[in-house]
């Protein structure tokens, strides 16, 4: 993990009074070139310009970009919104993180929730569906089988057996199978992850053999695209889904899923500045309760703090 030295701060603060003089004065050379001689300091000046530059949704070619430069540039920044705006520019809107669900999404989905709303969804079956806060679902039911996309979040399904016609939710690049069981489906900073309380579930997922699973009671498997990764392990039933009575349980989870998962009763977006942090294992049971609280002491173990940066926008730093 990366160490934080006293002088962290200071080096934020000038590195965000950087940005913003660009941003006033794109067309002045001595603002490129003040940026590039502050970064040049030392390793930590850059590492430093690299986190915020990349929370402002910049990248080093921002410097000669004199067009988008220009755009920025008529809207004024300054201090206060500088962290609100990075987020912006990292697509939190389109994501719906700041202002909820976009518009895209809206237009696939059926059913979809706000932070921090737990809806129950009669489905066409007969099945019964709990949708977690910021989620989104599109039914897509036919005579051959019973579908589910999970657009977003998650839900737990208690579903109405039906020999002849499958049920399937389908989150990214998994599929999970069930004729007449209780399970949760949820997709969390990229990570599908598939747990069964009732009944025999089988998954798929990207291609993967070891993927392709069968679920039953107590069991759960998660996927990570990225890493192509595969995970299994057992729980008690009773606690899969415990998400619907606001306690969320962490077995060694990466600390990026998780925080996805209680940021969806944390108002506007999360962001993670350091991807080491973001990487680390967490174990625990956090009560939703009190999200910001349970936000902090899932990040503490893994070497991180909770900064609130404005009304729309939290960051976790290491500490």
């Amino acid at each position: 993990m990366s160490e934080r030295t006293p002088d962290t701060d200071r080096l934020l603060d000038e590195a965000i009074d950087l940005v913003i003089r660009l941003q006033t004065a794109a067309d002045n050379p001595v603002a490129i070139e003040m940026i590039r001689a502050w970064r040049a300091r030392s390793p930590e000046h850059e590492r430093i310009w690299i986190q915020v530059s990349d929370v402002h949704g910049m990248s080093g070619k921002v410097l000669t970009d004199r067009h988008e430069a220009e755009r920025r540039r008529r809207q004024a920044p300054s201090r206060r919104n500088f962290m609100l705006g990075g987020a912006v520019g990292l697509g939190a809107l389109a994501a719906g993180s700041l202002f909820g669900p976009d518009a895209i999404l809206r237009a696939r989905a059926d059913h979809i929730t706000d932070k921090g709303e737990i809806r129950r969804i009669d489905l066409p079956d007969g099945s019964l569906t709990t949708l977690g806060p910021d989620s989104a679902i599109a039914i897509a039911f036919s005579d051959a089988r019973r579908g589910i996309v999970l657009l977003k979040g998650m839900s737990f399904f208690d579903v109405t057996a039906d020999t002849g016609r499958p049920f399937q939710v389908e989150a990214g690049d998994l599929t999970a199978t069930a004729r007449g069981t209780a399970f949760d489906v949820s997709s969390d900073a990229g990570i599908v992850s598939v747990s069964v309380d009732e009944g025999l579930v089988e998954t798929q997922a990207g291609g993967q053999a070891e993927a392709t699973l069968s679920l039953d009671a107590g069991d759960w498997m998660s996927f990570d695209p990225a890493q192509q990764a595969v995970e299994r392990g057992r729980r008690e039933p009773g606690q899969i889904g415990s998400w619907r009575d606001k306690l969320i349980l962490a077995d060694r989870e990466p600390l990026s899923a998780l925080v996805a998962r209680i940021g969806r009763w944390v108002p506007g977006r999360i962001l993670i500045a350091d991807p080491f942090v973001g990487a680390q294992r967490v174990s625990g049971l956090f009560d939703l309760s009190d999200p910001h609280r349970a936000l902090e002491a899932a990040v503490l173990p893994a070497g991180g703090r909770v900064r609130q940066a404005s009304s729309f926008l939290t960051v976790i730093s290491p500490l």
